[in-house]
């Protein structure tokens, strides 16, 4: 059982994947503070000074009366609050990640297509093993074949 265990974590996929998932969680970061600390404060400020992240409802008041400053304070009293801020900004983040994910998927996809190198193997009319484009004869079954005209 530990054998197989090895087998399995030590496979190509799963590293691979286990790494995906590390720099997949170091990029969130990076979009929450993106988010957070460089898009929300001008988005705010051009709305009047708003601030997204204090953009809450208070369903049931704490030790303290409300209304409640920010939502910090809300929570120091004990206050039940629904966030409307905090998931608008965890949306936004999302979203810049999907964004974000899209263009390096498109990157690559897009440096994969330009490394596809044109096939120069066909299959052999009588054996179909894989021969040259420009075989006259198949070097397995030494059967006469046509060259492809070159593209």
């Amino acid at each position: 059982m530990l054998k197989e265990f090895k087998d399995f974590a030590l496979k190509g996929n799963a590293v691979e994947m286990a790494i995906g998932i590390i720099i997949g969680a170091a990029f969130g970061t990076i979009v929450k503070s993106l988010v957070t600390d460089i898009l929300m404060p001008p988005l705010g400020l051009a709305l009047g000074g708003f601030d997204f992240t204090n953009l809450f409802f208070t369903l049931k008041e704490g030790t303290a009366p409300a209304p409640y400053a920010t939502l910090e304070a809300a929570k120091q009293a004990g206050a039940v609050t629904v966030n409307i801020g905090l998931f608008l900004n965890a949306v936004i983040g999302f979203l810049l990640v999907a964004i974000a994910l899209f263009f390096v998927v498109r990157a690559l996809n897009a440096a994969r297509k330009k490394e596809d190198p044109v096939s120069t193997a066909r299959p052999c009319p009588e054996c179909t093993l894989s021969i040259s484009t420009e075989a006259r004869r198949c070097p397995y079954c030494t059967s006469k074949v046509t060259p492809l005209a070159k593209s």
